[in-house]
């Protein structure tokens, strides 16, 4: 059997590529693998935005609420499970979209996980002892792209980057740039939506309204009920703003203007990263779904 080709969909948040990923996987009689690092959680559904159900009767998806909050979930571990997908699309006769907006996904996928060293626990447990303030700093001090591209609250990512960096002198960032010249795992095809700024920042700021009115707080509430408070999805941006109004520390509309604003940044940086993937072909709305398929 020949190999897979993938046909990609990625970009910033709220750009549409779940509408386009599934109106392209109807056309082409294929199945969609989810892309997105906040929507393999079970149970965190309205703050990442995942698929409605209507919308996920029409075509089938794949590393979707497939793992617990409380799981270790990681690039590598993502890859395995998409290849695993892939495989098995790829076994029925089906052709393979995968759509999100998480580059490293994306690149993990389509090139490769880059080594990298091994955890150091004293390290670990000296750097948890700083404020999120102080180890951004910290990071900004010995890489400073990688800082630029993580928020400060994003402890995991900012800590495993300072150990990357202590373990091996090398900053986290030259880890990836090496890792943008590895061989392709498959063929593909990258296919990056491409609207306005104006546009996205309009439509993420209508969807953070929209997730809130849709019961985002109520949502919060039953997870911590059902012990996820400290989980890992529930320090996503709008997670983060929802719980703080669960313990009254935000009112509904700061919560708003707040995820509003730094979904806008990470769509900023979104844009960045895809500007650097090999192959990306960029698409400006209107979508020609009719050229995509004959791709």
């Amino acid at each position: 059997m020949t190999s897979p080709e993938l046909l990609v969909i990625a970009g910033p948040t709220a750009s549409g590529k779940t509408r386009v990923a599934i109106e392209l996987a109807e056309r082409i009689g294929a199945e969609i693998v989810n892309a997105d690092s906040q929507q393999v959680y079970r149970h965190f559904d309205i703050g990442t935005a995942k698929p409605s159900a209507s919308e996920l009767a029409r075509v089938p998806h794949h590393v979707l609420s497939c793992v617990e909050p409380t799981e270790a979930f990681h690039a590598a571990r993502f890859q395995q499970l998409a290849d695993a997908a892939v495989a098995d699309i790829h076994a029925r006769g089906k052709r393979v979209v995968v759509v999100g907006g998480t580059g490293l996904y994306i690149r993990v996928l389509l090139h490769g996980v880059v080594e990298a060293p091994g955890t150091d626990g004293a390290l670990r447990a000296e750097l948890e002892t700083f404020s999120d303030a102080e180890l951004h700093a910290r990071l900004a001090a010995v890489d400073a792209v990688t800082a630029q591209r993580l928020p400060v609250p994003d402890r995991v990512r900012v800590i495993r980057a300072l150990e990357i960096h202590a373990l091996t002198g090398e900053a986290a960032s030259a880890h990836r740039e090496r890792h943008a010249f590895q061989a392709d795992r498959y063929a593909f095809k990258l296919f990056v939506l491409n609207p306005a700024r104006e546009a996205v920042y309009a439509a993420i700021n209508a969807r953070a309204r929209a997730m809130f009115d849709a019961g985002l707080i109520d949502e919060v509430r039953s997870l911590v009920a059902k012990g996820y408070r400290d989980a890992a999805p529930m320090r996503a941006v709008g997670y983060v703003q929802a719980l703080a109004c669960v313990d009254g520390a935000m009112t509904k509309e700061q919560a708003i203007d707040d995820v509003a604003q730094k979904t806008r940044h990470y769509a900023k940086r979104q844009y960045t990263w895809f500007k650097k993937e090999q192959g990306a072909v960029f698409v400006t709305p209107p979508v020609d779904l009719a050229a995509l398929a004959a791709s």
